[in-house]
């Protein structure tokens, strides 16, 4: 276990640490995480999503544009996501704007796909009607009779986007409920955290 956690002078460093210990403990998907968007209603919507990749400027998964989720992320421009690790009695909880992976960042994870994943993409009309499980498995067929053995290119409605947080949030479970929470913010664009501790 990570020790005092509330003197972490910066939040990538302890995510990091985290996630390996989650990757130790949780017995599926320690990379699953909540995200959250809102529509043009002011209405939130909330999803599990895997974490695909992390540098120093943010946390990045993967989707299809053309889904609810894809429109509300270019639609508002900012996304919150939520890790839970139940084995470990954590959360982090992030917040902040988002931007769209390079194309060659989106074209290089989208090979590291299982062929049948990458088929799916084409297939799938994301957050659209489906008039029965049958529809999907013919559109499937027909999408991998289209590409054969051959080469399967990225569809040009699936991207990655990624979370560039200005807040961070950890949690650790306590005794009688007094949990420890440490939140780290910065202002859009800024390198410099701040830290502050807060009531459970």
């Amino acid at each position: 276990m990570t020790g005092d956690f509330t003197e972490a002078g910066e939040p990538f460093a302890l995510f990091d640490a985290w996630m390996d210990e989650a990757k130790a403990s949780e017995p599926n998907d320690p990379n699953a995480m909540a995200l959250s968007t809102v529509d043009a209603e002011g209405m939130p919507n909330v999803r599990m999503v895997l974490l695909k990749g992390k540098d120093e400027r943010g946390f990045v998964f993967y989707t299809n544009t053309e889904s609810r989720k894809g429109e509300e992320l270019l639609a508002s421009g900012k996304a919150a996501a939520l890790f839970h690790w139940k084995s470990l009695r954590r959360q982090i909880r992030i917040r902040g704007p988002v931007e769209r992976v390079t194309d060659e960042e989106a074209d290089a994870y989208f090979q590291s796909r299982p062929r049948d994943s990458r088929i799916g993409a084409w297939a799938s009309q994301q957050s659209r009607p489906l008039e029965s499980r049958f529809a999907l498995e013919k559109a499937v067929a027909a999408q991998a009779l289209r590409f054969g053995v051959g080469q399967i290119p990225r569809p040009p409605h699936w991207t990655g986007f990624r979370i560039m947080p200005t807040s961070m949030e950890f949690w650790k479970d306590g005794a009688f409920r007094l949990h420890d929470r440490v939140v780290f913010r910065r202002g859009d664009g800024s390198a410099d955290w701040t830290r502050l501790r807060l009531y459970p």
